[in-house]
């Protein structure tokens, strides 16, 4: 197995969402509120599932790798790999969970805003812990 942290860490090209800004009009933030049916990451999913099958395809390869008693550096280089794309994906869903959930309830205010910041928060911190 010869994959590398730089090869699993970026989205490939059918991966990469628009990053044009959402219009800051009073129609486009209705159609925010509108739009927020289902996960942020629903639009994506095809490609989410596809890395995610990438990420367990390695996670299989550092099994084989110890089955076949190869390198321990070079085994941990493929788990580094493996850390960094789990990441990557999760940076990405982050994001998505930010752009799509939290600027929802931001349109609608009150305490619900509050719980989605909170909720995000919390999950930043999870992530900081890894």
């Amino acid at each position: 197995m010869t994959t590398t942290a730089a090869d699993n860490t970026a989205p490939t090209e059918g991966e990469q969402r628009s990053q044009a800004p959402e219009a800051e009009t009073e129609a486009g933030t209705e159609a925010t509120v509108a739009d927020h049916t289902g996960h942020g990451y629903a639009k994506q999913k095809d490609q989410h599932l596809k890395r995610l099958r990438r990420i367990e395809g390695q996670i299989r390869g550092l099994q084989r790798m110890v089955e076949e008693d190869v390198y321990c550096i070079d085994i941990l280089t493929q788990v580094s790999a493996s850390t960094k794309a789990l990441q990557s994906f999760a940076l990405q869903l982050l994001e998505e969970h930010l752009r799509h959930c939290v600027a929802a309830a931001a349109v609608k205010g009150g305490e619900e805003v509050d719980a989605k910041v909170a909720e995000a928060t919390a999950a930043i911190a999870r992530l900081l812990r890894t």
